[in-house]
């Protein structure tokens, strides 16, 4: 969608880190966009916006994390060296949390044969490679969570809201061609990322 890679650039640049250490306090703020919704409920963080909802468990007894206003603010009192670590992982989940809900995270993968052609269905929620190196039976690849995959020619295209699940779909898939008991020199047939996403 036109207008969906220019919120997704925009909503990028808004995540501005501000991580200060004053008076033994750390903190990192991270910018809401706008029709996105963040609600944080018994240690999980939920996001809500136009592409889904993705929810994650960010828990430390000493890292805080809070809504306030259109920011999400994670926290730490005198924080130690694993504490410091950690506010920077929670304010790298959220922002991709963020990102998934307005823009998607985007996997591209390409669809590569030169002894038999490759034919490639969805159905439900598992992907299948029918005729790879000429065999009977398809192999399968489960998509996981609210991951979209469309195949498009012999591209690959993944999106969803949550970047583990999208990017593990990317993975079945690509496990699901692997080639055993050929020479890979010779044999490079496949499926195969070429895309991540921020790549």
């Amino acid at each position: 969608m036109p207008g969906m890679e220019a919120s997704a650039a925009s909503c990028w640049r808004s995540y501005t880190e501000v991580a200060t250490m004053r008076e033994g306090f750390l903190k990192d703020e991270i910018e809401v966009p706008e029709k996105v919704q963040v609600k944080i409920e018994d240690g999980i963080v939920k996001v809500k916006g136009p592409q889904g909802e993705v929810q994650k468990k960010l828990v430390h007894p000493r890292v805080k994390i809070e809504v306030k206003g259109k920011h999400v603010v994670v926290s730490c009192e005198m924080p130690r060296k694993r504490e410091k670590a950690l506010v920077g992982t929670y304010g790298a989940h959220i922002r991709n949390m963020l990102i998934g809900a307005t823009a998607g995270h985007e996997y591209k993968m390409k669809i590569v044969y030169a002894h038999f052609p490759i034919k490639t269905s969805i159905k439900g929620d598992t992907f299948l490679v029918e005729n790879f190196l000429g065999e009977k039976y398809p192999r399968k690849a489960s998509i996981l969570g609210a991951t979209k995959v469309q195949i498009k020619g012999d591209l690959v295209v993944l999106n969803g809201p949550n970047l583990e699940d999208a990017g593990q779909t990317a993975a079945n898939i690509e496990r699901a061609t692997k080639i055993k008991g050929f020479d890979p020199r010779v044999f490079q047939d496949g499926i195969y990322i070429i895309e991540k996403p921020g790549r």
